[in-house]
C-alpha cells in the first residue's frame, strides 16, 4: 500500500472541495443519509443509503450494497476503504437526494478529505459530514443544553461545529463535505434532528444497515 501516493491523492482531491453553498435545489426536496459497516470479519464492506422526504423526514427509499473490501483499515485513509461501497449503493437509487449526510468527517480531517468530502466530490452533490468522534483539531466542549455548539479548529482554521444534539449524549462533529458551507451544514443537521442524537438521515441509514427495530417496523408496514 503506497500511503505516500494516497496522501498526495487526498491533498489533490481536497483542493477541489467546494466549501461554500452550491445547492441545486433549496430547500431540498429529498435528503439522504449514508452509513458504512463491515461484515465477515472485515472482508465485506456494507454501505447503506436512506432517502427521506423533506421536510416530513419520512423514509421513502433505501439501498444497501455489499462489496469485497478493497483495502485494510488505515487511520486517516478510511474514505478509500468506504467510498467504493457507497458509490455502489448510490448507483442503485431511484430517487437521488438533493443533500447527503454521511456518517463520517468532511473537511475535519488532517488532509481535509474525510469520507463525506471524498464522496461528495465524486458524486458532485451537496454533502455534510456527521461524525461521532474527533479526528483532528481542538475544541471547547459545548454545554449540556441541546443545541449548544463550539467551533473545532486546527491551525486557526475552523473545520467543524461541535454540536450537543441531545442532552446527556456526546456531541457530534458537523463539517462541510462538499458544496455546503460550515454554517449551512450546522443548519441542516439541526433541521433534521428529531429528539435523537443523530439527524434523521444518518439515523435511518444506520437503522437500515443494522436492521434496527424502527426499520423493521417500517418494512412490515409497507
Amino acid at each position: 500500500m503506497d500511503l505516500a501516493a494516497l496522501r498526495q491523492e487526498q491533498l489533490r482531491l481536497a483542493a477541489n472541495v467546494v466549501r461554500q453553498d452550491d445547492f441545486d435545489v433549496l430547500p431540498p426536496r429529498f435528503v439522504a443519509g449514508a452509513d458504512v459497516g463491515f461484515e465477515q470479519g472485515g472482508e465485506v464492506t456494507r454501505a447503506a443509503i436512506a432517502v427521506l422526504d423533506y421536510p416530513s423526514l419520512a423514509l421513502v427509499e433505501y439501498r444497501v450494497a455489499r462489496i469485497p473490501t478493497t483495502m485494510p483499515y488505515i487511520p486517516g485513509f478510511l474514505s478509500f476503504r468506504e467510498v467504493p461501497a457507497l458509490q455502489a449503493a448510490w448507483q442503485q437509487l431511484v430517487q437521488r437526494p438533493d443533500l447527503l449526510f454521511v456518517d463520517g468527517h468532511g473537511i475535519a480531517h488532517p488532509r481535509r478529505l474525510g469520507v463525506a468530502a471524498h464522496l461528495g466530490l465524486i458524486l458532485d452533490i451537496p454533502t455534510i459530514g456527521v461524525a461521532k468522534k474527533r479526528l483532528c483539531g481542538y475544541f471547547e466542549h459545548p454545554d449540556a443544553t441541546p443545541g449548544s455548539c463550539q467551533p473545532l479548529t486546527d491551525n486557526d482554521e475552523q473545520l467543524a461545529w461541535v454540536l450537543r444534539s441531545k442532552a446527556r449524549c456526546n456531541p457530534l462533529f458537523i463539517s462541510t463535505g462538499h458544496r455546503v458551507s460550515l454554517n449551512s451544514a450546522l443548519h441542516w443537521v439541526e433541521a433534521c434532528i428529531c429528539g435523537y442524537r443523530l439527524p434523521e438521515p444518518t439515523r435511518w441509514a444506520d437503522a437500515v444497515a443494522s436492521q434496527r427495530p424502527a426499520f423493521v417496523t417500517w418494512q412490515n408496514a409497507r
